[in-house]
């Protein structure tokens, strides 16, 4: 799980990075950003728990089973508030994407931090 936390570290140094950088240019829409970075990161949290907790070793029927509907509740937030998002609410698309996206380029950092950290 410590792996989980130290993405989630890098994802609020880069939107700390990002917002600093692109909020005085006016190429970014605050509220927007901030939903894509809340979407994102629950969606992040509730896919590491749930698969943590169904994958885990010798783990109890009903452990499993709270995992599962983890998984299922992620699955359901993220297609159900994505559709909301897109058909429902007038918001600026590029800032949500933006905010979106970051997590990727988090977890592609912490990729390359534990790569450089291993090598001898």
């Amino acid at each position: 799980m410590r792996s989980v936390y130290r993405i989630e570290l890098w994802h609020v140094i880069l939107l700390g990075v990002l917002f600093a950088s692109l909020m005085p240019l006016s190429l970014l829409e605050p509220r927007a950003f901030f939903l894509g970075v809340v979407f994102v990161a629950v969606n992040f949290f509730l896919l590491a728990l749930g698969v943590r907790w169904v994958l885990t070793p010798l783990g109890d029927h009903g452990r499993v089973w709270m995992g599962v509907a983890l998984l299922l509740l992620k699955f359901v937030m993220f297609l159900g508030l994505l559709s909301l998002l897109f058909f429902h609410f007038e918001f600026f698309v590029l800032s949500f994407a933006l905010g979106f996206s970051t997590l990727l380029l988090a977890i592609i950092c912490e990729g390359f931090y534990f790569c450089v950290r291993r090598s001898p």
